[in-house]
């Protein structure tokens, strides 16, 4: 079985990770907290402390590099500095792959590198973008980094919303005044994006890039009415008039092609769980 390193065991990585191990395949995976990692032994998932300031530091984190397979999963925090930070991060991370047994690499990336303008056509992944159109430019100088510097096969998952389970939209917008409501989502369910993953590794679909988003796209306002009438989630105070202004939607036809099947194609049929269940 292949052996497989996760950089960055968060909210998606974790239960990657767990799926991973139950398949069989040999895992490592890292975490920024030194306590963390030990928590995590203790629960029989393989971490260690790692992280990148942006000069790599931690504990034994030379064995990640041991891996065939190495998935990245650390999202840039800020895009306030256009990703510089972020992307001296991934300069070090390169020299660290560059030395290593790493033969594939999965980037996590997210449908915000795409730019923010609604439109007619849905945006796929040989979407032109540049620095001056790209939604996220910490991400789009990451993907251009990652595709010219490494030598390794990459693939690169664009993410949408990441939802599901205890991350629930109407939540962040609870009794909120003129909250957007007419505009179509871009969503992915915590579950379809670990089996998306799982799914370009059983099935090497290297060196291409995928959208992984849900194939239908609800309004806002009708998630928010969905989670509050079966959450009990207050729902916004009011919604701004719809504008007549086209939408911004995130093709998956691609990933959907390659015979991957939704376990939630719709948004409004998420599944979540509050803190209080």
């Amino acid at each position: 079985m292949k052996t497989i390193s996760i950089i960055g065991l968060g909210w998606i990585g974790l239960p990657l990770g767990k799926k991973l191990i139950e398949k069989d395949y040999t895992v490592l995976g890292s975490t920024t907290s030194e306590e963390k990692a030990e928590q995590l032994q203790k629960e029989g998932i393989p971490a260690v402390y790692f992280s990148l300031n942006p000069y790599p530091s931690g504990k034994a984190f030379q064995k990640l590099f041991q891996s065939e397979i190495l998935i990245l999963n650390i999202p840039p925090k800020s895009r306030t500095d256009g990703g510089e930070n972020y992307l001296e991060q991934l300069k070090f991370l390169k020299g660290l792959i560059s030395n290593s047994k790493i033969q594939k690499v999965l980037y996590v990336s997210s449908t915000g590198v795409y730019p923010n303008q609604n439109r007619e056509d849905e945006y796929l992944e040989d979407e032109p973008i540049f620095s001056e159109s790209a939604g996220n430019v910490a991400l789009w100088k990451a993907e251009q980094y990652l595709k010219e510097k490494l030598s390794q096969d990459l693939t690169i998952l664009r993410f949408g919303g990441l939802l599901g389970d205890d991350r629930i939209p109407g939540k962040y917008f609870a009794g909120k005044e003129h909250v957007i409501g007419h505009t179509r989502v871009n969503f992915i369910h915590r579950i379809d994006a670990v089996r998306m993953m799982v799914h370009v590794l059983e099935n090497e679909l290297w060196n291409e890039t995928f959208n992984g988003v849900a194939p239908l796209h609800p309004t806002r306002r009708e998630i928010y009415e969905k989670n509050a009438a079966e959450l009990g989630i207050s729902l916004p105070a009011s919604f701004t008039n719809p504008e007549n202004e086209g939408q911004r939607i995130i093709s998956s036809k691609k990933i959907l092609q390659t015979g991957f099947e939704f376990s939630y194609p719709n948004p409004l049929s998420f599944s979540y769980y509050t803190n209080e269940s």
